[in-house]
């Protein structure tokens, strides 16, 4: 009966090949929007946990470094012109 009920659309059991909307990968900009919410120390909660079970580690780490190296970039610019004006 349950396979019955898989192959007209029922209940979807182990074989079903669709995924809910929350499980598609998640894509670079949304891991680059957590990240970028994350250095300020703004995440809704939910949003948090969300991402936490959807996130790519990769994109993650990827973008933390980019991310820094933007950051360190600013610093240093902001000093140089500091400095230079005296």
């Amino acid at each position: 009966m349950n396979a019955a009920k898989n192959d007209i659309g029922g209940e979807g059991g182990p074989d079903d090949t669709e995924s809910p909307a929350t499980d598609r990968p998640i894509r670079f900009s949304e891991s680059f929007r957590a990240v970028f919410w994350s250095f300020f120390g703004v995440r809704k909660r939910r949003d948090l946990e969300r991402d936490s079970q959807r996130l790519n580690p990769v994109h993650v780490v990827i973008t933390a470094f980019v991310m820094m190296a933007i950051f360190i970039g600013i610093l240093l610019t902001v000093v140089h012109f500091v400095v230079s004006t005296k």
